[in-house]
């Protein structure tokens, strides 16, 4: 059981570091919203997943009640992760962000 809390855990931690990574590297800000809502998105599952299972290490009614809690948090987040992401790429649009092209180098 510890050992799938682990691994769980180090998941997670796998897409968060992606997600960073990815909003380092994108070229725009469009772009970057990807791995930003994509990936932290399932790198919250993951850990809230392996920390929901930790909880139940000593299964009573009251760790059950927070697992359950904890996995309402993810729901809610699956929820408004897309719709912050679409929010905000309409507010770019709105401002007259452009989008990112490609440049051909002179030489």
């Amino acid at each position: 059981m510890d050992i799938l809390v682990i691994l769980l855990l180090l998941i997670g931690l796998l897409f968060f570091l992606g997600g960073a990574v990815g909003i380092i590297r994108m070229p725009d800000f469009y772009t970057r919203l990807h791995p930003a809502g994509k990936l932290d998105t399932l790198g919250i599952l993951a850990m809230v997943m392996g920390l929901a299972l930790y909880n139940l290490h000593h299964f009573s009614l009251e760790s059950l009640l927070l697992s359950i809690k904890m996995f309402l948090i993810v729901f809610f987040v699956f929820l408004a992760s897309p719709t912050a992401t679409h929010s905000i790429v309409d507010a770019g649009m709105r401002a007259g962000l452009r989008h990112w092209t490609k440049k051909k180098r002179k030489g």
